[in-house]
């Protein structure tokens, strides 16, 4: 689901719950309502908030961690890319010219599969596969021929940064999927819809207390947005530019 359809999931789940503890106020016996049986209900509430507070930083600290590493490994991608075409202007051949450009034309179709793939919210069940323009480069970095050892030590680096490259993109790929485990989401809202029948509940309906609890329950849904953003950072309004990866390279002059 898109994380805007959750959230006003949560949105309405939570008003529903402000309805149902206004419902149950007004029909409760007032024996019900006493001293002691409100001081039992909101310590009950102060321990669900506390349950839910923790759930939610849990959820928002693990967004934010796999957001900063799919970000982390983007930046690391353009790194080596822009190390591997200096190391192969190096080089200095017009084998090495060649698989220059290969990279070139390789870059921008590899940039959209991986924008293209980190839409996925579940994890993939086909297998990697090597794109055309990812084989024809490794056929240009293989028809390198070294014929002192200044080439033959360029040519190991060239093949160790290679060998990172195709790493780094391999753990893109498999860090495919939402890191938000779904258990947790929905404990968390049913948390919510509790508290706000609880706050309900304990309230006199009027309109300070309503703009109130609905105040609190836009701010929730707000947060789980953002979480479900974060927990898609090749998708939706935090998405992670393309353009310093698919710009990486100059163009080829001559």
């Amino acid at each position: 689901m898109a994380p805007i359809t959750v959230a006003l999931l949560a949105f309405a789940l939570a008003l529903a719950g402000i309805v149902l503890g206004g419902v149950f106020r007004r029909f409760l016996p007032e024996s019900h309502l006493s001293p002691d049986s409100k001081e039992v209900v909101k310590l009950s509430m102060g321990l669900v908030a506390t349950l839910a507070a923790l759930v939610l930083g849990l959820l928002v600290a693990s967004a934010k961690s796999s957001y900063d590493a799919r970000e982390s490994e983007i930046q690391q991608v353009t790194a080596y890319v822009i190390l591997l075409d200096n190391l192969l202007k190096e080089y200095g051949t017009p084998e090495a010219n060649a698989a220059r450009a290969s990279l070139r034309r390789a870059i921008p179709p590899v940039v959209d599969r991986i924008w293209r793939e980190g839409q996925f919210t579940s994890t993939p069940s086909s297998p990697f596969k090597a794109s055309p323009e990812g084989e024809a480069f490794h056929r240009e970095l293989q028809a390198l021929r070294p014929t002192n050892e200044l080439q033959r030590g360029q040519l190991a680096r060239i093949i160790q940064v290679t060998d990172g490259l195709m790493q780094t993109r391999f753990l893109l790929f498999t860090h495919l999927g939402s890191a938000i485990p779904i258990p947790f989401l929905a404990v968390l809202l049913l948390w919510i819809v509790v508290l706000c029948t609880g706050f309900s509940l304990m309230a006199p309906a009027n309109a300070t207390t309503s703009v109130a609890l609905a105040i609190c329950a836009l701010s929730v849904a707000g947060a789980i947005f953002l979480i479900l953003e974060l927990d898609q950072p090749f998708s939706g309004l935090l998405m992670m530019p393309s353009d310093p990866l698919r710009n990486a390279l100059p163009a080829l002059s001559g």
